[in-house]
């Protein structure tokens, strides 16, 4: 029985994607969990794993087309298996050949990004892919709608040995002073721009925001980090971060009722403590998902945020690693930043803005002396809590981060 690959719902609020680019053709060989295509969403380029084994039957929206979620875009069967379309999606063997035109799904304008001066249409895992390469896409020629760049017109070029960046150009320096354009510039925002627009425009404009500021002493953490390390390889080091990430997710165990979403006149307390992770990628942010951090040690909380960080980036999360989240955190502190306030993650309660850790002079028991010092903002939901259980989160949070031995017991 032939089985039909619907377009992936990736995230609460995913209406539609962008079926970019079909990575297997009809009459190949696919495994379950390989991937049969790359679609774009509001969050990244993600890649669509085959849920059955077999071969490519029939693909049945084009490359550039604005698919809804959980329409059917393939069908996957048995080699030689003939299927035709029925209700519900449902494929029927049949002894007649199917029909070979796909259904008509009208694409949709495309936002494309300008690149530079030349003005060059490419999606972001092509601009990702040419700028790993050194790939000049002025010389690349796009095959995707309106003449958009993909990745496989990357991979084209690359094969043919045309499109890299001159060697001659590279070879002779240019001595020219650089000129100034004082045009405005116009930039056609991302998808993932405008995702972000709408839902902290929503959150501003419909959630009561209140913050609370907390001023966490950091030395002891600092000493056991370097401690933990001393024990590690390079890539299994563990950052800051994950013991803040692993502190956040305890005292939310304390305090269940930041751990929650309002659906009308009820507040819902969510089972389960997932810390999102704010992750900086080409156009935007993105939250990743620690799943159970709690119940996590840090090393795990280490690794599972390396791995999900590394597949936003290059735009190949998987619906996994950005959904489910319960409470959200925004990291600032590699960016030397001495305080700031976060918006929420709707619809979430709260949110945790963490600014740098810093050798700062302080006073303690009369005497100055240096110490390290972070601050850290929540931000929450007024509907839902009120200043005095946000405080004292903080206090709970100071515990777990000033003596963080009992993160580890």
């Amino acid at each position: 029985m032939a089985e039909t690959i619907s377009m992936p719902k990736l995230g609460f609020d995913m209406a539609e994607g962008l079926l970019v680019r079909w990575v297997k053709q009809v009459g190949e060989t696919i495994n379950k969990g390989d991937a049969l295509a790359e679609i774009e969403t509001d969050k990244a380029t993600v890649e669509v794993e085959s849920s059955a084994s077999g071969v490519v039957l029939q693909l049945i929206v084009d490359q550039g087309t604005m698919v809804p979620v959980n329409a059917p875009i393939a069908i996957v069967g048995k080699a030689g298996e003939v299927v035709q379309k029925a209700e519900g999606g449902k494929q029927n063997v049949d002894e007649k050949p199917a029909p070979q035109t796909p259904p008509t799904v009208a694409p949709v304008a495309q936002t494309s990004v300008s690149l530079d001066a030349d003005s060059v249409k490419a999606s972001p895992l092509a601009k990702k892919v040419a700028r790993d390469k050194k790939v000049d896409l002025s010389n690349v020629k796009g095959t995707g709608p309106g003449g958009r760049i993909v990745r496989r017109d990357i991979e084209s070029a690359l094969a043919s040995g045309q499109s890299s960046v001159s060697s001659v150009q590279s070879a002779q320096p240019n001595y020219q002073l650089p000129i100034t354009s004082h045009d405005d510039k116009i930039v056609p925002t991302t998808k993932l721009r405008q995702a972000i627009g709408r839902r902290l425009v929503e959150s501003k404009t419909t959630i009561p925001h209140f913050y609370v500021t907390h001023e966490f002493k950091m030395d002891a953490l600092m000493d056991m980090r370097k401690q933990v390390n001393a024990y590690l390889p390079d890539n299994e080091k563990v950052s800051v971060n994950d013991f803040i990430l692993k502190g956040v997710a305890l005292s939310l165990r304390q305090f269940p009722n930041l751990n929650a979403t309002i659906k009308g006149s009820e507040v819902i307390q969510f089972g389960h403590v997932n810390v999102g992770v704010a992750v900086t990628v080409p156009g935007g942010l993105m939250t990743v998902v620690v799943k159970d951090t709690d119940q996590k040690t840090l090393r795990q909380i280490s690794g599972e945020v390396k791995v999900m960080a590394a597949r936003a980036r290059e735009g190949k999360v998987k619906p996994e690693d950005v959904d489910g989240s319960t409470f959200s955190t925004s990291n600032l502190g590699m960016y030397d930043v001495e305080d700031f306030i976060a918006i929420i993650n709707p619809p979430e309660a709260g949110i945790l803005a963490i600014s740098s850790a810093r050798e700062v002079p302080v006073v303690e028991s009369g005497e100055l002396k240096v110490g390290w010092r972070m601050k850290a903002t929540i931000s929450v939901d007024h509907r839902i809590s009120d200043g005095a259980e946000a405080a004292q989160f903080m206090q709970a949070l100071a515990g777990f981060l000033e003596n963080p031995v009992r993160m580890l017991v």
